[in-house]
């Protein structure tokens, strides 16, 4: 089944998407792109094919797809997933769907009832992640009581633990600070810099506390891209412990034993086969495989086709639904917290908020 679906923005969040559709058109297709000027539009058409319209009610009228995704500016994300659902359209957003929390409560009052959006997070569905996930939701370190991300930052680090956590909507409490160090950093969104100078970055650290679960989130300015910060991962659980890819865990009460996650990537050193990541696989068994073999992903364009595809599955009714709004009203409700913290140097408790009825 082909999952079709409109755009919102012509950035590069947008041309992400794109580029996804252009190299799996089985896969998934771009009905249309809806850019604020003519000029831009026409760039996008002549890109990528695919036609370009002023607003979301034309691109809707041109062909009804599936859902239409959202990738504009925090500011002008809550008009443009209200501008959707208006029509009755599914709407896939990207992160955050509201730039503060009076935005996120103001955009739940006027749209969370109608079942209609879903958000693109996609951090727990690269490879790694969900391989991990897959270990933790089977018990294979017992029950998980805290979880530590140096990776990603604010909401995806959020969505991250409290997934690997199971954490719903409790209550968090939020202790931050922010510490400033020098670090070379040599790359960036827009490539190699060429200057290995160390510049002043900043560390956020802070703890998430839901009461008997913890969570630890470490991030550093554009860790992202600069290649001189490693990402770590540790779920910690009531019977082991699992660190990036190894993994300990007690056997019997007095037998510990430690086990790997192993990835398949084809293409590598002798291997003739296309480059191509194949599966990942635990004592003996696949715990993740590639949805999109053969099509030469990276692991984040694996995480993105994911949930374009699965959102496509829950707008047609096959499928559940991916990320719900009231998850990434949460993620980011807890993100501004982590700020707000750092900020002041106080602890901030998150409330019960709509979204969590």
């Amino acid at each position: 089944m082909t999952t079709t679906f409109g755009a919102i923005g012509s950035g590069r969040r947008t041309r992400f998407f794109l580029r996804l559709a252009a190299a799996m058109p089985d896969r998934l297709r771009v009905s249309g792109v809806v850019t604020r000027g003519e000029e831009r539009g026409s760039q996008i058409t002549a890109e990528w094919g695919v036609p370009a319209f002023r607003s979301v009610g034309e691109l809707l009228r041109h062909e009804r797809p599936d859902y239409v995704t959202a990738a504009v500016p925090w500011p002008a994300m809550p008009g443009a997933i209200r501008a959707v659902v208006e029509h009755g359209t599914p709407v896939l957003a990207e992160t955050p769907p509201a730039p503060d929390l009076a935005g996120l409560r103001e955009l739940w009052r006027d749209v969370g009832a109608t079942g209609l959006v879903q958000v693109a997070e996609q951090y727990l569905l690269m490879p790694g992640h969900a391989a991990r996930l897959a270990l933790v939701r089977a018990g294979v370190i017992g029950e998980p009581t805290s979880v530590q991300v140096s990776s990603t930052h604010l909401y995806h680090a959020v969505s991250m633990i409290r997934g690997l956590l199971g954490v719903g909507f409790e209550a968090a409490e939020v202790r931050a600070g922010a510490f400033e160090a020098p670090l070379a950093d040599p790359l960036g969104p827009g490539g190699w810099t060429g200057d290995g100078t160390p510049q002043r970055r900043t560390t956020t650290l802070a703890t998430l506390d839901f009461g008997g679960r913890m969570g630890l989130y470490d991030f550093t300015d554009n860790q992202w891209w600069n290649p001189l910060r490693m990402r770590r991962i540790v779920v910690r659980g009531s019977t082991g412990e699992l660190v990036d890819d190894r993994v300990v865990r007690l056997l019997d009460p007095v037998t510990p034993v430690e086990s790997h996650l192993v990835r398949r990537d084809t293409g590598v050193d002798l291997s003739l086969e296309f480059r191509d990541l194949k599966h990942i696989s635990f004592d003996g068994r696949v715990v993740y495989r590639n949805p999109f073999d053969g099509a030469g992903l990276s692991d984040d364009d694996i995480a993105v086709a994911d949930i374009l595809e699965r959102t496509g599955a829950w707008a047609r009714q096959e499928g559940p639904a991916p990320y719900p709004l009231a998850e990434a009203c949460q993620d980011h409700l807890i993100s501004l917290a982590i700020g707000e913290s750092a900020r002041t140097g106080g602890p901030v408790t998150t409330g019960k908020e709509a979204w969590a009825a």
